[in-house]
């Protein structure tokens, strides 16, 4: 069987990279089946990750990812395309976005078998804290690619409570609950010994923006700080596509404050070593 995987792939630093990396390593294990991963470009050039095929034929916030990748899926001729998708995958504006949310759609009319795992639904999103101006225009164009992602052969959602609502609402699609896959991961165990060696260390992973606000945790850890001196802040994580540059401001406005630490994006090797040596992780919600 021939797949094609649609999905941001590392060296790649995009949205959802990480989870096209694991989709990717889980389908290379298994025999006779051939995976080509057709993934957005790369602002410069970087060597691909060994053992794997890697077309690039997509850029984010671009109007031609329907032609270019309809193209390269022609070319490739699978039995499979499998799309790893949230709302903002093919753009950070709306008609990138809108335009690369058909895809699916188009694959499927061209005829391919075509599947979708769909990371976010629209009915789920607070568009209020989201920054979202034109709610109407944005809830009305979100319900629009919803319809057209479910014309697709099959999609799968990660919690029962999304199943739910595309059943409910939409009527329509053949939409199945794909857990993300912890027991396919490779679990590294905690090492003790760092923790409070030198200092403790508490961290926040994410994406950070939007509604995902720092400013708020670092309050709550300076009153942290003040009643346990032997303790740091590391802020590991990009910007959210809506809002570039908001790390680093964060950054630059607590820039004497030597207990906070701002990584940036965090390479997927590096992972592991950063929770081992953690004493309290903080994620946004």
């Amino acid at each position: 069987m021939k797949i094609c995987l649609v999905t941001a792939f590392p060296p790649s630093r995009q949205g959802l990279n990480e989870y096209g990396f694991h989709i990717a390593r889980e389908l290379s294990q298994y025999p006779g089946l051939s995976l080509n991963i057709l993934s957005d470009d790369l602002p410069t050039p970087e060597p691909e990750l060994p053992g794997y095929n890697v077309t690039r034929c997509w850029a984010f916030d671009s109007l031609r990812n329907p032609v270019r990748l309809l193209r390269a899926i022609g070319r490739m001729r699978p039995d499979v395309v499998w799309f790893n998708l949230g709302f903002a995958s093919f753009g950070g504006s709306p008609l990138p976005a809108f335009v690369g949310l058909a895809i699916p759609a188009l694959t499927r009319i061209s005829g391919y078998y075509t599947h979708v795992t769909l990371h976010q639904l629209v009915e789920t999103v607070d568009l209020t804290d989201a920054g979202v101006k034109s709610q109407t225009l944005y809830k009305v164009a979100g319900s629009i690619a919803t319809h057209m992602l479910l014309t697709s052969s099959s999609i799968s959602v990660l919690l029962p409570a999304y199943r739910k609502i595309l059943r409910e609402r939409y009527r329509r699609g053949s939409v199945y609950v794909r857990a993300h896959g912890i027991l396919s991961g490779r679990p590294e165990y905690p090492d003790l010994s760092k923790r409070g060696n030198p200092v403790h260390r508490i961290l926040a992973f994410g994406k950070w923006g939007t509604y995902k606000r720092l400013e708020q945790l670092i309050d709550a850890f300076h009153r942290v700080e003040k009643v346990m001196p032997n303790v740091c802040l590391t802020i590991a994580g990009g910007d959210h596509p809506k809002t570039p540059g908001y790390v680093e401001s964060v950054a630059k406005r607590y820039r004497d404050n030597p207990k906070l630490e701002f990584t940036g994006y965090v390479p997927e090797e590096e992972i592991p070593a950063l929770f081992q040596s953690t004493s309290l992780t903080v994620m946004p919600v």
